[in-house]
């Protein structure tokens, strides 16, 4: 791009058109994703920016890096172009991963409370193995909440607002209605039957893919600047293994709650979220061979070695 520049501005999506979207606008060498966010949402008379999408105009794939420069922007350079689209009202990443995992906590913790209310004989006392799963369910997500507060540096401002709902619909009915109905009953496997030594090799198990993924969570965080969205080819932590440990680390830790729990809805939540921890994790190799080429080593897993 030359010192200025005019760059065309058409729809994403024509049945959805943006009111008040200029034709094109100015930009210089230094204008960045985010910077063309800001100019179209102020000129179209939107209040957040982050509502706006930029997309290529030939692959109609957003440029997710939103301090990427358009100058170093290939298809945007060549083309002169950037297809736009209202993507709707936001919510930030943060804020929507504090209030997923908080659902999982307060549920368990109201079910454990409420307990003789809840069941046919629930008076009678928890077994060591529900109170086992009890602490495993708190300290995970206590862990989360954690991590989300403190440790995790997120690329994208926002996410759209119904994504919220889809998350906690995942983590409030399948990690805390189910789950806690079926492992805190009177009449549960976990409560039924307590093998002292399945349930310690379940907590080695559990505190293992822990502390793995915290490890591997504080090293990702490592590997970016506070603000930034660069990425690096990371090393060591299981990615000589697989593409994404620390999803690895994740189904570790919840076999151990399974075989404590003994429990088929423990087994529902943690198979449709490692169906789409897969996902995320092909998409995840997918950028680091387009974005590293021959300096990124690729690999054959992506979550769990010799198997996916």
């Amino acid at each position: 791009m030359a010192s200025s520049t005019t760059l065309k501005l058409s729809h994403r999506s024509p049945r959805q058109p943006i009111k008040n979207l200029p034709p094109t606008v100015d930009v210089d060498p230094s204008t960045t994703v985010e910077d063309l966010k800001i100019l179209i949402a102020k000129k179209a008379g939107i209040s957040d920016h982050n509502r706006i999408g930029i997309f290529d105009t030939k692959t109609k794939k957003t440029l997710k890096d939103r301090k990427a420069r358009l100058a170093n922007e290939e298809a945007v350079v060549s083309s002169g172009e950037v297809l736009v689209k209202d993507l709707g009202m936001q919510v930030g990443w943060r804020l929507t991963y504090f209030i997923e995992y908080l659902g999982p906590l307060a549920i368990h913790a109201a079910f454990v409370a409420g307990r003789s209310s809840i069941y046919k004989n629930g008076s009678s006392p928890m077994s060591s193995s529900q109170w086992l799963a009890f602490a495993m369910f708190m300290g995970h997500f206590l862990k989360r909440e954690f991590e989300t507060l403190f440790i995790h540096k997120f690329s994208a401002n926002t996410m759209p607002l119904r994504n919220i709902f889809k998350n906690c619909g995942h983590y409030w009915a399948l990690s805390g209605l189910l789950s806690a109905y079926f492992v805190y009953s009177p009449t549960s496997l976990a409560a039924t039957a307590n093998p002292a030594a399945i349930d310690a090799v379940a907590t080695a198990l559990f505190l293992f893919g822990e502390v793995g993924n915290a490890l591997v969570h504080l090293y990702l965080a490592s590997l970016r600047s506070a603000g930034g969205t660069e990425r690096k080819i990371p090393v060591g932590y299981g990615f000589n293994l697989v593409t994404c440990p620390n999803y690895m680390y994740e189904i570790v830790a919840w076999l151990g709650v399974i075989a404590v729990t003994r429990s088929w809805a423990v087994v529902v939540f943690i198979v449709v979220g490692a169906v789409q921890m897969y996902a995320w994790a092909k998409g995840k190799e997918r950028a680091y061979r387009t974005e590293f080429g021959e300096r990124y080593k690729k690999k054959r897993y992506v979550i769990l070695p010799g198997l996916a």
